[in-house]
Formats: C-alpha cells, sequence, structure tokens
C-alpha cells in the first residue's frame, strides 16, 4: 500500500480537484492507494471538502486540528495514521503533479530509502526562488546531503524512514538530512511543478530566518545528539586556554615589572586583565554547560537508539535443532 500524506491549510479550493488526479494515477497504475488529509486548523470550509471525499471514498482518512499547528505537526499526525509500506508527502495547493508518484516509486525502487523532489523550474515569484537557491546551497554545505531544493514538498519515504525519524518545531523541510544522518540512502529526481491556480501562499519573509534557526538546529542534532560535550567542550576548551595564557602572560609581566630598573604596573589598569577573567567565567560556564547537556543526554538515550539498523539474518531453524540424547540403561538400574 502506498500513503499519501497531504498537510492543508486553507485548501479548500483544491482538495477535489487533487483527490481526482490522485486517483487516475491510482487507477492507471493500480495502487493500493490511502490518502491522508490533515487540516491543519483550516479558517475556510476545508473539513467539509475532506468529510464529502472521505464519505465518497473510503481510501481517504481525514485529519482536523482544533487550530494551526504548523506543517511539521500536520505531518506527524499523517505519518502516525499512514499504513503504506511506502509513504508520500506533497502539498495540497496542486503545484505538486500527482503525476510524479511513479516516477518517484521508480526511484525509490533504485535502492533509496528517501527520493527528493526537486522543482527545477519553478513557478514561483523571485523573491522566493532567490532566498530559496540561497538556503538550499546552505544546508547542502552544512549538512552535508547534497539536495538541490530541500524545500521541495513532494518527498517518497520508506516505512523505516518514518518510524526513525522524528518531527517537532518546523523541521519537516530536513527530513532527508535527518534521515541521511540515520544512514539511509537519499537519492533525488527532477518533478514538474505547476503554477498556483487557487489560494495562496502561507509563506513569507519570516521563513527565511526561521529557517536558518532550524538549520543550526539540524546541524547540532545530527552531529552533536548523542555527544553534545564534543561541541559546547571545544569552545570551553579553547576560552579557557586563552584566559589561562592571558592570566599567565599578566603574571610575569607583573613580576617583571617589579625588577630593578622597571616601572611597576597595576594590572587592574590594564584591559587584558578583564579580557582573561572573560575567557575564563565563559569557558567554565559552557564547561558546565556540556556536563548538563551530556546529563540530559544520557538521561533521553534510554528511551531511543543511537544506531539503525538495515538488516539481520534470520536463523536456520533446522540448524537449532538439538538431536535428541540416547540414554541407556542397564539392567540393574531400570529408569525411574
Amino acid at each position: 500500500m502506498i500513503s499519501i500524506v497531504i498537510p492543508s491549510l486553507n485548501e479548500a479550493l483544491s482538495l477535489e480537484q487533487l483527490h481526482a488526479q490522485l486517483a487516475l494515477v491510482a487507477e492507471a497504475k493500480g495502487y493500493d492507494l490511502q490518502i491522508v488529509i490533515v487540516d491543519d486548523g483550516s479558517t475556510d470550509n476545508s473539513w467539509q471538502v475532506i468529510e464529502q471525499l472521505a464519505q465518497q471514498d473510503p481510501r481517504v482518512l481525514g485529519i482536523r486540528f482544533r487550530r494551526n499547528f504548523g506543517k511539521a505537526a500536520a505531518l506527524s499526525a499523517g505519518f502516525n495514521a499512514a499504513v503504506g509500506e511506502i509513504i508520500i508527502t506533497m502539498d495540497a495547493d496542486l503545484q505538486d503533479d500527482p503525476a510524479e508518484i511513479p516516477n518517484l516509486i521508480a526511484k525509490l525502487n533504485e535502492g533509496y530509502d528517501v527520493v527528493n523532489g526537486w522543482k527545477q523550474e519553478r513557478h514561483d515569484p523571485w523573491h522566493k526562488t532567490g532566498p530559496s537557491k540561497v538556503f538550499n546551497w546552505l544546508v547542502s554545505w552544512m549538512t552535508g546531503v547534497q539536495l538541490h531544493d530541500h524545500n521541495c514538498g513532494l518527498k517518497c519515504f520508506r516505512r523505516e524512514v518514518i518510524n526513525e525519524v522524528r518531527l517537532y518545531g518546523e523541521l519537516h523541510r530536513f527530513v532527508p538530512v535527518l534521515a541521511a544522518a540515520r544512514g539511509f540512502r537519499v537519492g533525488e529526481i527532477v518533478v514538474h511543478h505547476r503554477p498556483r491556480t487557487t489560494g495562496k501562499s502561507k509563506y513569507g519573509w519570516l521563513r527565511i530566518p526561521k529557517g536558518l534557526l532550524d538549520l543550526l538546529t539540524v546541524r547540532f542534532i545530527t552531529h552533536f545528539n548523542q555527544r553534545p560535550q564534543h561541541w559546547l567542550g571545544m569552545g570551553a576548551l579553547t576560552s579557557l586556554m586563552l584566559g589561562i595564557l592571558g592570566m599567565g602572560y599578566l603574571a610575569i609581566y607583573w613580576c617583571v615589572s617589579r625588577l630593578p630598573g622597571h616601572t611597576p604596573i597595576h594590572l587592574h589598569e590594564t584591559a587584558a586583565l578583564y579580557y582573561s577573567l572573560v575567557l575564563l567565567l565563559i569557558g567554565a560556564q559552557l564547561m558546565a554547560l556540556g556536563f548538563v547537556a551530556e546529563l540530559i543526554s544520557a538521561l533521553f538515550s534510554r528511551d531511543s537508539d543511537a544506531y539503525s539498523i538495515a538488516a539481520h539474518t534470520e536463523p536456520d531453524k533446522q540448524d537449532q535443532q538439538v538431536p535428541p540424547v540416547e540414554v541407556s540403561h542397564s539392567a540393574e538400574s531400570p529408569p525411574s
């Protein structure tokens, strides 16, 4: 079964058309399809449309949030409700073409665990495409996951990926990065991007600084999730070393200034003293913060594995059979 997870916010005008296009693809390819539509606190009549679609088509499952919780929360709810071995995410605004679903699955069958769409020819205004190109380059450079379009909503996953990657905040655009950090194979294909014909975009300029902050978060949790002291400790050791060298230099300088023929100095009048003290304080705080982070990481690591298993061998049942033990009894000692 293939599950299509569709987060929706005020897209009532496009849901029926999207459902019809998905049904055509499923009929043409013979897919056993499940369509999960998550209403992320819409204020139009989206939920009424979803209810109507669910009554007409048993393959449609609708989920309604009490308010807007964000795309990551909508995807998480959709993933929890999805029952397919292959899960595909797409937007509800008709810009993602359902005809690309067979291409995504074909790429997945080449041995990939995640297939990301690449909107090579985008039908969006320049103030969205320009920052998006810079952001995609920055994500690829900082994470090592070389994709052209991390923001593309059209993605394809194996069930194992969804079971191991946890979404929160606004980390939905970084699912391929989080999956790659767990050892899953990530690929991409060029997909057809259609111009928006209904509704309006839900993202403005605020998503740029939010995206950069989320990128720093992803960088930290993918590289230092199990060893936060390695990141905080390096800064702490550097700061402490510079502070100690500064204080050592000032101590030697003060002693030399007390020798005959030298002008005595007063340390409290030198800026280097305060710089060295600040460096020592920063280093001590970073070191303490690193130990606290290690304690938290050790506490929560009990509930989650720091590794991902791709496969394991099945023992041969014939080899496990223990031959019966023959016991002989003499006439003098009959069996009890």
